[in-house]
């Protein structure tokens, strides 16, 4: 059985979307436009997705094309030289150049498979090879997929990918509607880090004012204290806003609420 190599931050669990019963739902965005207040949520209901280990994300959260992929798999976006912000490109060609230029220079080159497009990205298809016991334990090769976004449907140069606030790049014109901003949100959520144990995303949600789009994922963190300790958790609105004129990214990191919660005999408790 292959180890698993992931750049996916979430990997394949990320579409296990609801399980053990958790209470907590996608808030409905078939009218975002109009949508003016956010879901509410109980701290019983944060802390039983917390630590609800079948649930990561709501229902119907956006499903990456390689959730689904068999054996070990890396997933990641080629990045500038400072690994700042994810390339992208206008055409297949130059896609192809920056990432075999990538692949040359990493420690463990990919024979290349194939290359896949759609609407968001290029992406290029190749077979990792490992020496024995480097990586893999049934077998010397694992896929790979390396991904160049479209600039035609979102530029990220001169993103700063270590901070949570500000500037997030250019979103394509057409782009520019509440279903492509909540889309995109979606998907970058899956490439990011965060040091909390836990991170859940309770739901998403769209709102809209004159002059700009917003799409909210509202997070709970759980950081884990000894285990005579109750852990810290925290409830957060990450929203990334859409001027409606010129497509322009930005992103917010709002701390809402945190209190302490522990998980005793198979079930979570708030504490006082």
């Amino acid at each position: 059985m292959n180890s698993r190599h992931l750049f996916l931050t979430l990997s394949s669990i990320l579409f296990t979307a609801c399980g053990s019963g958790s209470t907590v739902t996608t808030a409905d965005t078939a009218d975002s436009a109009s949508q003016s207040t956010k879901p509410d949520f109980s701290r019983s209901d944060i802390i039983a997705a917390i630590y609800d280990k079948d649930y990561t994300v709501p229902a119907d959260f956006l499903v990456d094309e390689r959730a689904g992929t068999v054996d070990s798999y890396s997933l990641y976006h080629v990045k500038d030289s400072s690994v700042s912000y994810e390339l992208c490109s206008s055409d297949f060609e130059t896609a192809r150049q920056l990432e075999q230029a990538d692949n040359d220079s990493r420690a463990v080159n990919g024979h290349f498979v194939d290359s896949y497009e759609n609407d968001l990205y290029y992406e290029f298809i190749r077979e990792l090879s490992y020496p024995d016991g480097a990586g893999n334990v049934g077998g010397l090769t694992t896929p790979g997929f390396a991904r160049i976004f479209k600039c035609d449907a979102v530029d990220r140069t001169g993103v700063d990918r270590n901070v949570r606030d500000g500037f997030a790049g250019r979103l394509n014109a057409n782009a520019v509607t509440p279903a492509g901003l909540g889309r995109l949100t979606e998907y970058l959520w899956q490439f990011v880090f965060f040091e909390a144990a836990h991170s859940k995303v309770l739901a998403t949600f769209s709102l809209e004012n004159a002059t700009a789009y917003e799409h909210t994922l509202m997070l709970a963190f759980a950081f884990r204290r000894a285990t005579d300790q109750c852990d810290r958790i925290e409830v957060i609105d990450w929203t990334f806003t859409a001027d409606k004129q010129t497509g322009e990214l930005h992103k917010k990191f709002v701390l809402h609420s945190a209190f302490g919660a522990r998980f005793v005999n198979g079930a979570p408790q708030l504490c006082q």
